[in-house]
């Protein structure tokens, strides 16, 4: 196929080098240094996993005229930079355009722009930094590159790109409900983004300031609070666990997990790196709260610290009460399911050999 990867950033320069790699023809939209540096070095991915260094020579241009012809275009930037590149993309006539971006606010102004039938939605699955003209990235295992159609249909076109990046070596999940997800992302990750400020940046500093993970957690659930007040399922269904799970073990489970270099990689770099995109998101989920009228007094007092002037949390404070409700109960949830397992252990295993409902209860196939 021939793709051009509108975006030369971290995730961009990712995306575009994995698919050159597989055959496809991918032309790179690249601007300033950043141009410079891809003519003069070549595209310079460095996978943090195993220290592999690729270099490749890939061609890049600095717009999108209108006669230029591609069967996919990727747009991969912060979401503050799309609608400055929509006129462009609307006046081509690529028939399919993905933007793998944050979004808490609909794709709306895309389909406004290009039309319902050329906008594709999704999500990258991969962090990173670039350091001078070497891209540094994680792909993300846990959080697969998702995709989606706006009115949640399985279409070629969407298998067809999903095949491309899956060979490219990109995990890859198709989401039925694309806008949902995004939605229910922006509730996760503008929390981590503005508890990362609250830590003057520092996500190991985060780590060990039970305050910022106290309001990140509280901040998480009014957002979820806010989805479900707005009939907008919250996708995956797994993040619905957030609500039930205490606090004292999500803080636990937050100090295990933000102390380590791969989320100094891939959150707390991209955060400090893209504060104006974050502070748009913060804008984008306030507005989806004020439509809500659910109050969400932990992501305001969180949303303080993505103004750099603000002074971080004290590190290592801890003077916010946790909350214990819930502990007993999530005890007792796991001595039920204990309990569960053992009987299901000591019962005999069905050997039915004909389809439909047999005495022991269950349902062939």
């Amino acid at each position: 196929m021939k793709i051009l990867v509108y975006g030369a950033g971290v995730l961009g320069s990712l995306y575009a080098g994995r698919l050159q790699a597989t055959g496809h023809e991918v032309t790179l939209l690249a601007r300033g240094q950043r141009s410079v540096d891809l003519n003069e070095h070549g595209l310079m991915l460095e996978d943090e996993a195993t220290g592999r260094v690729t270099i490749t020579a890939i061609p890049t241009v600095n717009e999108l005229l209108p006669g230029d012809v591609y069967d996919w275009i990727l747009v991969v930037m912060r979401k503050n930079q799309v609608a400055q590149v929509l006129p462009a993309l609307a006046k081509n006539s690529t028939p399919n355009v993905l933007f793998l971006i944050n979004n808490a606010a609909g794709p709306d102004a895309f389909i406004q722009a290009l039309g319902r039938e050329r906008v594709v939605l999704g999500f990258p699955g991969a962090g990173g930094a670039r350091e001078r003209h070497i891209v540094r990235y994680q792909i993300v295992a846990a959080q697969p590159t998702t995709l989606g159609e706006i009115d949640g249909q399985i279409t070629p076109r969407l298998q067809q790109i999903a095949d491309a990046l899956t060979e490219a070596g990109f995990p890859i999940a198709l989401s039925t409900h694309m806008d949902a997800w995004l939605k229910t992302h922006v509730a996760l990750v503008s929390p981590i983004a503005n508890a990362i400020y609250a830590a003057g940046g520092d996500v190991h500093r985060l780590a060990r300031t039970r305050d910022g993970l106290v309001l990140l957690i509280r901040s998480v659930r009014e957002g979820l609070k806010v989805l479900k007040a707005l009939r907008i399922p919250i996708t995956p269904g797994q993040y619905q666990l957030l609500n039930w799970l205490p606090e004292p073990i999500l803080v636990a489970v937050l100090k295990r997990g933000l102390n380590t270099p791969r989320a100094e990689l891939v959150l707390a770099r991209h955060a400090n790196a893209a504060r104006d995109e974050m502070t748009g998101l913060a804008h984008e989920f306030r507005a989806l709260a004020g439509q809500s009228g659910v109050e969400t007094p932990a992501s305001d007092q969180l949303a303080r610290y993505i103004d750099p002037t603000v002074p971080p949390l004290p590190d290592g404070s801890a003077a916010i009460p946790l909350k214990w409700r819930g502990l007993i109960v999530a005890a007792g949830l796991v001595a039920l399911l204990a309990v569960n397992v053992a009987l299901n252990l000591k019962s005999p295993r069905c050997t039915c050999a004909n389809s439909g409902t047999c005495a022991c209860g269950c349902t062939r196939r």
